[in-house]
């Protein structure tokens, strides 16, 4: 039975098909070499696809983040009916409801009773007409909350000086109030007297009532829109390279095929990323709710230069950083000390985006845009060349 058995088996161990003749088989080598179907070559971009994807996942389980794409969504996609109650918290003028009793005297009593009626047109204000000594005494006491005194140049010309306390939101309100009280007097008093200019001056546009709501969309809420999802995304570079770090799963990454390099190639660039990915899903649902971008493509690479800049700046530090709490605190250093800088510039970064979303951008706008596109790009290479110098065993 035995020898049977071995007829039926070739030089090799293998059985016959037939059970008399013999099959040779031929073994491949131990791993495979790839085949042409395969492609021939291993693509260096799976191993770095497979890091994304796996970045991605990982961000679902982020709480914070997920609660911050939340709340821009819902700012995004009801901004039509959030703009006309955080308005009055941009716009003070246009809040109602606040009373505030003005003293106003002066010598022209003419003037004195036509400044009381311009303010008592004004809701908020209600005009209280006294002497020179009564007014400053009721000041002082507290009894009215400003002080108007008119008077008049030697010149002719009308003087008012206005006192208000300093005890700060409040004041506030009531300074833009005020302000566009005397606004009114100085063009009813301009009106009069242009019979009396030795020259025509040129014609002014009608005046046209400005909308609080279109202002504070593009000023706060474009910008806001914007810069959100760019420090956020800064935020998760750093959370996620220190925690790399911190796990020691930085160094099983280096068994891979790709280099510690690429691997934060890989992370960097697919959280940068998200920064532009949401900033078109944004404009996309401000447009649905009849807020037009005029610059949507100029708005989109801004996002991404920024993005790619702050993004390569929390990556070297969560690279430098000792621990994460270390990390987190040069993070948010570093952006405050960034926002100082942006108030140096020639145009901040918030008017760069408010100019390109209502569709006024000048030549310093331009030239703003392409200053951040060659920064983030000049940061990233400065970045990539600090990793090749260092020892990977140093991270």
């Amino acid at each position: 039975m035995s020898r049977d058995r071995d007829r039926t088996r070739d030089s090799d161990g293998a059985p016959s098909s037939d059970g008399g003749e013999s099959t040779p088989v031929q073994r491949g080598p131990n791993p495979p070499t790839p085949t042409e179907s395969d492609g021939g070559r291993s693509s260096p971009f799976g191993p770095r696809w497979a890091i994304v994807r796996r970045e991605l996942r990982s961000l679902r389980s982020e709480k914070t983040i997920v609660l911050a794409l939340a709340i821009q969504l819902v700012i995004a996609g009801f901004s039509s009916f959030l703009v006309v109650g955080l308005v009055s918290l941009y716009d003070p003028s246009s809040v109602d409801g606040q009373g505030y009793e003005v003293a106003i005297t002066g010598t022209d009593e003419e003037t004195v009773e036509r400044l009381a009626a311009l303010a008592d047109e004004r809701d908020g204000i209600q005009p209280r007409l006294a002497d020179g000594d009564g007014a400053s005494e009721a000041f002082d006491r507290g009894e009215v909350a400003a002080l108007l005194e008119v008077t008049e140049t030697p010149d002719g010309r009308l003087a008012v000086d206005a006192s208000v306390p300093d005890e700060g939101l409040e004041t506030t309100l009531l300074v833009v109030q005020l302000q566009e009280v005397l606004e009114t007097l100085e063009h009813d008093e301009r009106v009069a007297n242009a019979d009396s200019l030795e020259t025509q001056p040129l014609p002014t546009p009608e005046e046209v009532e400005a909308s609080p709501y279109v202002e504070f969309t593009y000023t706060i809420l474009v910008p806001l829109l914007v810069f959100l999802p760019v420090f956020i995304s800064g935020s998760i570079v750093v959370d996620s390279l220190i925690e790399e770090r911190s796990r020691g799963t930085l160094e099983l990454l280096r068994v891979s095929p790709l280099s510690v390099l690429d691997v934060v190639d890989a992370k960097l660039l697919s959280i940068a990323a998200l920064a532009p990915l949401q900033v078109i899903a944004w404009l996309a649902l401000l447009s649905v709710n009849g807020t037009g971008i005029a610059e949507p493509t100029a708005l989109i690479a801004l996002t991404a230069a920024l993005a790619l800049l702050i993004t390569t700046a929390g990556a070297g530090i969560a690279l430098l950083a000792p621990d994460r709490r270390q990390a987190q605190l040069s993070y948010s250093v570093g952006i405050v000390g960034l926002l100082v800088v942006a108030a140096l510039l020639p145009e901040h970064p918030a008017n760069t985006v408010a100019k390109l979303a209502i569709g006024s951008p000048t030549t310093v706008t331009w030239l703003s845009l392409a200053g951040y596109c060659l920064l983030a790009a000049g940061a990233f290479l400065a970045v990539r060349a600090g990793l090749e110098r260092r020892s990977a065993d140093d991270l």
